[in-house]
């Protein structure tokens, strides 16, 4: 079962190259995600819809996005072409690690015509006719997605994807482009760490770890959206600070010398879709940053990591997950581990 997910600027031709892919590649079925935004449009308040400017904005939207791709594949196997805009680096992170950790690859392509190509193909796309003003808002929706789609081409989507040029090439000629680099894997899966969704309660152990101005290390996993602390689920049969130092090796390729000290136990609450259970975090100490403990991107695990302030950790982390961080910090300095229930002392 394999995801094929033909990314691009609105109006470079997703669709129709999609619908011509499907007939190139055996055992293949068509999915637009799009369908799931119009459903939800229907379905939520116009209070909720008013706050947010795209349905990718839905939290709802990608997890529905990635249950609908895995039941589909779960019920017809095979191929799961994918016709969709990505410009959000997070987006991304958050629906390719929900497929993977449902051990479903994700092959990833980029159509790329020219900026003047892309500009005709907007002018020329058919619009219905029976869409109030729909000429001017879809084209116009369209050219407003140019800026960001060039934003992200610079940036992460060039690393990530299997680039296509459909500046000269028909939708036929683009899909089998397409069909030929997914067959001689030209096209590979991406490579994202796949991290089984908890079935149940979990232990999870994360290190804080600190420079010489004790700013503490967070880091932007690839495989999920947002910044964390080194760290992760606790496996059957072993010791949380133990796992925690094996994380810290994973994720950041650095092995530290002793085992960590405990910082707080947080209970986290079962919230759907989440499990909840209990978050620890230990004191892995200051790092040599001018020897072996200066943390590296090992591809699969990290894209980024940085050493910050605990009010610039107010700006990158989640409200519980700071506060956790906060009385983790309050806990070294007073040499004293604390509980915590959704991050509050008890």
């Amino acid at each position: 079962m394999t995801v094929v997910w033909i990314n691009g600027a609105f109006g470079a031709g997703k669709t129709t190259t999609a619908r011509e892919l499907i007939d190139l590649i055996p055992n293949s079925t068509l999915f637009d995600p799009e369908v799931i935004g119009g459903a939800l449009t229907h379905m939520l308040p116009a209070k909720r819809l008013a706050e947010v400017g795209d349905f990718q904005d839905l939290p709802s939207w990608r997890r529905l996005v990635v249950d609908t791709a895995a039941a589909l594949l779960a019920e017809l196997g095979g191929i799961l072409v994918v016709p969709m805009t990505l410009l959000r680096q997070e987006y991304r992170d958050e629906i390719f690690g929900g497929l993977a950790s449902r051990r479903i690859p994700v092959r990833h392509l980029l159509l790329a015509p020219a900026e003047t190509i892309l500009r005709e193909r907007i002018a020329g796309r058919d619009i219905p006719p029976d869409l109030p003003d729909g000429e001017m808002r879809m084209r116009q929706w369209a050219y407003d997605h140019i800026a960001p789609y060039r934003a992200a081409l610079g940036g992460w989507l060039t690393a990530d994807a299997h680039l296509v040029d459909t500046s000269a090439l028909t939708p036929y000629e683009t899909a089998r482009r397409i069909a030929d680099a997914v067959a001689t894997g030209d096209a590979p899966p991406c490579d994202i760490v796949q991290t089984p969704e908890p079935t149940a309660e979990t232990v999870a152990a994360g290190v804080l770890l600190f420079d010489d101005d004790d700013r503490v290390l967070l880091v932007d996993p690839t495989y999920k959206a947002g910044w964390e602390f080194p760290g992760g689920v606790v496996e059957s049969g072993e010791a949380p600070a133990r796992a925690g130092m094996r994380e810290v090796v994973e994720e950041t390729g650095i092995r530290l010398d002793d085992v960590p000290r405990l910082l707080v136990v947080d209970w986290e609450s079962p919230t759907p879709p989440g499990y909840g259970g209990l978050r620890l975090l230990f004191d892995g100490g200051r790092l040599d940053m001018t020897g072996s403990q200066r943390p590296v991107l090992p591809g699969p695990e990290l894209r980024d990591w940085r050493f910050v302030t605990e009010e610039e950790a107010a700006d990158l982390l989640p409200p519980v997950r700071y506060e956790r961080l906060r009385w983790a910090l309050r806990a070294r300095e007073r040499g004293a581990a604390l509980y915590l229930e959704a991050g509050v002392p008890v």
